[in-house]
C-alpha cells in the first residue's frame, strides 16, 4: 500500500503520443504515474525508456475494450496502492476513411467501443479507487473535432475536418462528461473533458501540428486542479472551450 504524501495517476493508452508525454510530466512534477498498455511489451520499453532519464513509473495491463482487462486492473492497483488520486482517460482511436453515410456499422461500433465505452469503463471500474483518495481527479481527453460549435460554424477553424465517428464519440464524451460531474459533485472527485489541440504523434502527421509537450499540457493541468479548480468542464491549455 502507498502513503498518501505522493499522488498516484493512472493513464490509459500512455505507450505513445500524448498519453506518453503526459505520464512523463507527471513524473516530473512528483506524481506516481502508472501507464496503463494494451501491449506489456511495449508498456515495458517504455517503463525502461522512462527510467534511463530518471523517471520511475510503474505499468499495468490494461485493455480499455475489455471488461475483464479493466477488472483486472482495478484490482490489481487495489492491491498495490488501495487508492489512485488521478485517472486520465486518454485511450482513443480514429478510424474515419470516408463519408458517414458509407461508413461500415462496424467502424462506427469499434470507435465508440474504445473512445466512449471504454473511458466509461475505466471510470466507472476506478471509481472506487478514487474515492479513497482526498482529491480525486478525472481528466478525459476529448477533441476540438467533438464541439458542436466547431462542427456547425462554418468560420471555425476546424469546421471543414469531417471525421464523423470520432468527432460522435468526443461529444458523446463531453456529455459523459458533464453527467459524472453531476453525480460526483458532493464527492470531492473533480472530472474535466480536455482538448489537446492538433498535436503531432505517431498518427498525425500535419503542418502547423504543435509538439506532444504542449498537446500533453491541458490533461496535465487539470489532472492537479487544486479544491477550488472546476468540474464538469471542457477545457484547452488556455482556458474553457465552447461546446
Amino acid at each position: 500500500m502507498s502513503d498518501n504524501s505522493t499522488q498516484i495517476a493512472l493513464i490509459t493508452g500512455a505507450t505513445d503520443g500524448i498519453g506518453k508525454e503526459t505520464a512523463r510530466q507527471l513524473a516530473e512534477k512528483g506524481v506516481r504515474v502508472i501507464i496503463g498498455a494494451r501491449n506489456l511489451e511495449k508498456g515495458a520499453t517504455v517503463i525502461e525508456e522512462f527510467k534511463t532519464s530518471g523517471l520511475e513509473m510503474e505499468l499495468v495491463a490494461l485493455d480499455v475494450t475489455s471488461n475483464a482487462s479493466v477488472t483486472a486492473a482495478a484490482q490489481e492497483l487495489e492491491a498495490r496502492h488501495g487508492r489512485i488520486d488521478i485517472l486520465i482517460n486518454n485511450a482513443g482511436i480514429a478510424l474515419d476513411r470516408g463519408p458517414l453515410a458509407d461508413m461500415p456499422v462496424e467502424e462506427f461500433e469499434l470507435t465508440f467501443q474504445t473512445n466512449v465505452f471504454g473511458t466509461f469503463r475505466a471510470t466507472r471500474a476506478f471509481l472506487p479507487l478514487l474515492r479513497k483518495s482526498a482529491h480525486g481527479r478525472i481528466v478525459n481527453v476529448s477533441s476540438s473535432l467533438g464541439s458542436l460549435w466547431t462542427m456547425t460554424d462554418e468560420k471555425s477553424p476546424w469546421y471543414q475536418v469531417v471525421i464523423p465517428a470520432y468527432a460522435a464519440s468526443k461529444a458523446a464524451i463531453n456529455a459523459m462528461t458533464v453527467h459524472f460531474a453531476r453525480e460526483l459533485k458532493d464527492t470531492g472527485i473533480k472530472i474535466n473533458a480536455v482538448e489537446p489541440g492538433l498535436t503531432a504523434t505517431r498518427a498525425v502527421k500535419l503542418p502547423g501540428a504543435q509538439p506532444v509537450s504542449v498537446g500533453a499540457e491541458a490533461s496535465v493541468h487539470y489532472a492537479l486542479i487544486d479544491d477550488n479548480g472546476p468540474t464538469g468542464g471542457f477545457f484547452d491549455r488556455n482556458g474553457p472551450y465552447a461546446w
